[in-house]
């Protein structure tokens, strides 16, 4: 059965994806790439627009993409030209198989209590010096909000619910949200390694 947040972006996939398909997110990719040399298998969770998985793809590394939503997984396919599956993260089951897992606003719409859960998956996932990237609104809402499941998270709350995932924390950051109509609204960056 198909959660609200997956009925949202199946309804919604074409206007979420002309409002974020020509973000420039260069200063997030320069983060989480600096580490990952080219021909590295990077996940793409939640990928969405395909848009990451796209630059990924161009800049000459391997990309797995997924998508909870089937019409995000067929616009992603329609702009990558690259196989994307249609998987909830909660299903992954991959084993040492990455370098890096990309998790760009996909993470947020799993509930704090399931995430622990989400972390140990992707930790088991990643190759030994792997590297993850997740992005949340920052705040401490959890809810329903505008159609979607959110979970919104301070750096603290991040901490406690990855650690015991094997996974170490590597930076935080905040920024500012890069569509104009979401301004006033900031995002919790952080990167965790496999160590």
């Amino acid at each position: 059965m198909k959660s609200k947040t997956e009925e949202f972006y199946d309804s919604n996939a074409e206007t979420f994806s002309s409002s974020t398909l020509h973000l420039d997110l260069s200063d997030l990719y320069f983060q989480f790439l600096r580490n990952l040399t080219r021909g590295r298998a990077i996940l793409d969770v939640g990928c969405g627009s395909g848009r990451d998985s796209k630059f990924f793809y161009e800049n000459g590394f391997s990309v797995t993409s997924i998508d909870s939503s089937s019409e995000m997984v067929k616009l992603a396919i329609r702009n990558t030209g690259l196989t994307v599956l249609k998987m909830n993260v909660e299903e992954i089951d991959f084993e040492s198989a990455f370098n890096g897992i990309w998790a760009c606003a996909s993470l947020l719409h799993i509930p704090s209590a399931t995430l622990p859960s989400v972390f140990l998956k992707l930790a088991r996932a990643l190759k030994q010096g792997g590297i993850l990237y997740c992005s949340f609104k920052y705040g401490a809402f959890e809810g329903e909000r505008n159609g979607r499941y959110f979970t919104d998270l301070v750096s603290d709350r991040l901490d406690a619910l990855v650690s015991g995932s094997g996974l170490v924390l590597e930076s935080h950051w905040i920024t500012e949200d890069l569509r104009p109509t979401h301004s006033n609204e900031k995002w919790l960056n952080s990167i965790f390694l496999k160590k």
